[in-house]
């Protein structure tokens, strides 16, 4: 009885505090979002986030217990006093012409941006640490960003959280175009979510679904955010975005017809426990919608006229010849104006019970009841291309060409290009037309490359015409390198970053400003600066150059050769010197060798 009181006072000494009401609200959060849209070419793009929000100042509290921010990046972030860390892996080619502007658009393979403290004394070791330590946690080839890749924008990149200084020498850039994303980069990704793929939305990430589709693109976003309206204390946001586009066609035999379970192999079952949020939006939009108030939740029931009509076989208003139907029917509607565009959704809370039938499963269909008709689908107003041009293996050209499609509104863009350092670029052929005319850039910044050491860096601010394609073009030299430079598969060729165009694009309806916390996350990352425009940062292409390549097959030749002459000669030498030579003496025959002869002698034939 004696030994069990000390075992008791501990229990009530634990559970004291939580009787009374004294227990401490956690101070991290967890939201989670997917955002189903059917783009104008037919594909369906869904779009994942997961946010995750912890009130504490890692970078000045001693944290030693971790509940839903990941310990992994926590410790990043106190370790190398980063202020932001902006990593995506990106396997595919967003096409913004047929698809419009995604939400977070990332370039092919990785890209890795970091926003150092002032404190930090060596950024460049600090850079090279971290892209190392990056490489382990995301099982990807981080580790090969160095100085040859690593550049330092003056313009282009601005810190997407608090900052109190812009001094761009604590800000580092690099991309790795040809990184090969694959489940081995997916599934450290999704061990950073608190529900891991267990519960929640994060169930529906299979890897054999999101990789066999036409655009797959994974980031992590760590920044500092406002913890209150005065802006007194400073929480960490963490958002994990995992954008992919399914070809409807494809999965779903010519129709564009499309259900989580057609796309993901799975449904729905049950919210994660720990999100505090966790809803699904699908875009309803008609192209031509007419226009609605922004910023409001409109309740289905009663419904109204004609909005409705996608929760029902009703006809659509805009289009009275197209009929939708959603199933299950969505219990409030959402309208507000993203990335330019009036947008309505319709939105599924998973944490009402309603959500979830009585099986705790939950498939969206969409269903076309009459197919649309073919149309071209909406031109966006900003949209880019790259190309190499020109022949032979010493001088080439590189060419972007800049579209602005507003019929009466010119916008200024900025272009940044990477470029390594074995394509000599030569400034003073830089070119830049607009309609036939010279378009001399407002801002430039060049960076020369370096041999071995750093790549060219090239940052413009030009002004686009309205209803206009502008050509930039510079032109360069291949460089010979060593033959120890060359990878394994020379003949494939080099690969270019691809070029990074940043600009607010002219909205075509006026948004309304929103507070930032009860608006969808997808919007809140890159925050609209005012009620004409919206930013958004687009990326072209990469490109394939092909460099004077040797032939790698005569270093073989050569070895053969080498190695035959080599084996003869010494075989033939070592036998003369270690061989011994003995005279055999004739024998003289015997019996019968002596008779042959003699019957030879006979008949006249010479003896043996």
């Amino acid at each position: 009885m004696a030994a069990a009181l000390p075992l008791v006072l501990l229990v009530l000494l634990l559970l004291g505090p939580v009787g009374r009401g004294h227990a401490e609200p956690p101070r991290d959060s967890l939201r989670e979002e997917l955002v189903i849209t059917p783009l104008p070419s037919g594909d369906v793009a869904a779009t994942f986030q997961f946010r995750t929000r912890w009130d504490s100042e890692l970078q000045r509290e001693e944290v030693s217990h971790y509940r839903l921010f990941p310990k992994a990046l926590g410790q990043l972030i106190s370790t190398y006093s980063l202020r932001e860390l902006h990593l995506s892996f990106t396997q595919g080619f967003w096409r913004t012409r047929y698809w419009g502007p995604p939400f977070l658009q990332a370039p092919s393979g990785a890209e890795l941006w970091v926003w150092f403290q002032d404190t930090v004394t060596d950024v460049d070791k600090s850079w090279k640490e971290l892209s190392n330590v990056l490489s382990g946690i995301f099982c990807a080839s981080l580790n090969f960003i160095d100085s040859t890749n690593t550049v330092t924008p003056t313009a282009s990149f601005k810190p997407l959280g608090l900052a109190n200084g812009t001094d761009h020498n604590f800000l580092r850039y690099a991309v790795l175009p040809r990184e090969v994303v694959c489940t081995e980069n997916l599934t450290p990704w999704k061990k950073l979510l608190p529900c891991s793929s267990k519960a929640g939305l994060s169930v529906l990430l299979k890897a054999d679904r999101l990789f066999h589709t036409s655009y797959h693109s994974q980031a992590v976003h760590i920044r500092p955010v406002c913890r209150n309206a005065r802006c007194t204390s400073v929480s960490w946001e963490l958002r994990q975005t995992l954008s992919v586009v399914f070809d409807a066609f494809v999965t779903g035999q010519g129709k564009k017809d499309w259900s989580l379970f057609r796309m993901f192999s799975r449904t729905l079952t049950e919210p994660c426990p720990l999100a505090s949020e966790s809803r699904v939006y699908v875009d309803i939009t008609g192209y031509n919608q007419v226009p609605m108030s922004p910023v409001t939740t409109v309740p289905l029931h009663p419904r109204p006229a004609c909005a409705s009509a996608l929760f029902s076989a009703l006809p659509l208003c805009p289009q009275d010849n197209e009929t939708l139907e959603v199933t299950p029917p969505p219990t409030t509607t959402y309208q507000d104006v993203i990335l330019g565009a009036r947008k309505t959704y319709a939105v599924y809370d998973l944490l009402d019970t309603a959500v979830i039938n009585n099986s705790r499963n939950l498939n969206l269909q969409l269903k076309w009841k009459s197919p649309p008709e073919s149309e071209a689908p909406p031109v966006p107003f900003l949209h880019a291309q790259r190309y190499v041009s020109g022949y032979g293996l010493q001088n080439g050209k590189l060419n972007t060409l800049l579209y602005n499609t507003h019929p009466h509104r010119a916008f200024p863009v900025l272009l940044l290009d990477t470029v390594p350092w074995h394509l000599r670029l030569y400034v003073h052929t830089l070119t830049i037309t607009s309609k036939g005319k010279d378009n001399k850039p407002s801002y430039v910044h060049y960076q020369p490359a370096q041999d071995r050491l750093q790549p060219h860096l090239l940052e413009m601010l030009i002004q686009l015409p309205a209803n206009s394609a502008t050509k930039v073009s510079i032109q360069f030299e291949r460089a010979l390198l060593k033959w120890t430079e060359y990878t394994p598969d020379p003949n494939h060729g080099f690969y270019v970053s691809p070029s990074v165009i940043s600009a607010l694009v002219p909205s075509t309806v006026a948004a309304k400003p929103v507070d930032w916390e009860e608006s969808p996350l997808f919007k809140s990352l890159y925050p609209v600066s005012d009620s004409s425009s919206y930013f958004v940062r687009l990326y072209t292409e990469p490109l394939l150059v092909n460099l004077p390549t040797p032939d790698f097959s005569m270093p073989y030749n050569v070895i053969c050769l080498t190695c035959t002459v080599v084996a003869v000669c010494y075989g033939s030498f070592y036998n003369l010197l270690t061989r011994t030579f003995h005279i055999e003496e004739p024998s003289t025959g015997g019996l019968a060798k002596r008779l042959a002869n003699l019957i030879r002698r006979a008949r006249g034939v010479p003896p043996l």
